[in-house]
């Protein structure tokens, strides 16, 4: 019954934020208008990323704080336990994090940072999350019971970059999805449902105090999808630079599912490695704009935009429903390198050259 509280505070938070924070877009000029990589109609804000992180911190900040607010009896009655001594330090964090990317990428918005200061406001938000104890310090070992590096875990000179890695990589990956209508807040979405699912139900114990965050992040997503998938609102640097950042921290504190996150944004992960690759082999900076992303080469081939979109998240919810039903370790690395070869299949068929007309 809290799961479900959760969800429709931050659903109703973030759909009554929406117009708020597009009239806000409006009146400040952070608008995009049709051109460039921009095939959309008429003059759109790309502030829906206040929307976004606004209903979700609420939220989370309602979680926070009510088991102080209300009678001991009560709070024992309806609250989910807390576990882990250090979880309100991990929330701060998230928050802390979650708040830095949003005004950061607001900023982006306004400025249209390069790529270096964007490498930065990512390494700087990986810097919060080590700060406040979320971190990769277990990675499970597909080959053998128990984690590489023993029960110990990696050691440090290991830990720190291998999670700033993963948060920059996370936050590149969200941003470089954000490209058509919906896209990257269904993706977001279907993460953090398959995230809430393992934490409640495939987790032992069940992690039922850590789950209401991906679920109020869902909340959050399908409240402002309605409007983004319409194209009258995008979320901006703002919001994937928020979302990254959240779902990269989700996956950490979710007892490193990290193969989970990887199976659902696999082909958008995929698609930021070639990406990246394809740039450097032709002398053009991997953070400069283009037309070169998977769904934008899928649109140009003459794909509908809503199929392409349709097609991306049926994509991640069959790999990420995959993780709720493979329980073996190497079953999982099998699924995942039968990713990569079917992404890497379809960025090479998109990236045939065309004869036009």
């Amino acid at each position: 019954m809290f799961t479900l509280t959760v969800l429709l505070t931050s659903f109703l938070l973030a759909l009554a934020l929406t117009p708020l924070s597009a009239a806000l877009g409006h009146r400040l000029g952070l608008v995009d208008r049709p051109g460039g990589r921009r095939s959309h109609r008429g003059v759109v804000p790309r502030t829906g990323g206040l929307a976004l992180y606004a209903a979700f911190t609420l939220t989370a900040l309602l979680v926070l704080f009510l088991p102080d607010l209300l009678p001991p009896d009560v709070a024992a009655r309806w609250l989910p336990p807390r576990n882990d001594p250090n979880e309100g330090r991990r929330l701060l964090a998230l928050l802390v994090g979650s708040l830095f990317c949003a005004g950061a990428g607001l900023l982006d918005d306004r400025f249209h940072f390069s790529a270096l200061p964007q490498y930065a406001i990512q390494f700087v938000a990986g810097f919060i999350a080590i700060a406040g104890l979320i971190f990769i310090k277990h990675v499970n070992n597909p080959f053998a019971p128990g984690f590489f590096f023993g029960e110990e875990g990696f050691p440090w000179w290991i830990v720190g970059p291998l999670t700033i890695f993963w948060f920059v990589g996370m936050m590149n990956t969200v941003n470089f999805l954000d490209g058509l209508s919906g896209l990257a807040t269904g993706v977001t979405a279907i993460v953090c449902a398959i995230l809430a699912v393992h934490m409640l139900w495939r987790a032992e114990p069940p992690q039922a105090s850590v789950a209401v965050l991906p679920v109020a992040l869902l909340g959050a997503a399908l409240g402002f999808l309605p409007a983004n998938v319409r194209g009258r609102i995008f979320m901006g640097s703002s919001g994937s630079f928020f979302l990254g950042f959240a779902l990269a921290a989700l996956g950490i504190i979710g007892g490193a599912r990290l193969a989970t996150v990887l199976l659902v944004l696999g082909l958008p992960a995929l698609d930021v490695t070639w990406l990246i690759y394809s740039r450097w082999r032709r002398g053009v900076s991997p953070g400069q704009g283009g037309r070169d992303h998977l769904h934008f080469r899928l649109l140009d081939i003459g794909l509908a935009e809503r199929t392409i979109v349709l097609t991306y998240w049926l994509f991640c919810a069959i790999f990420g429903a995959l993780t709720l039903v493979l329980d073996d370790r190497l079953y999982k690395l099998i699924a995942l390198v039968g990713l990569g070869v079917v992404g890497l299949a379809v960025l090479v068929w998109a990236a045939l050259p065309r004869e036009s007309g």
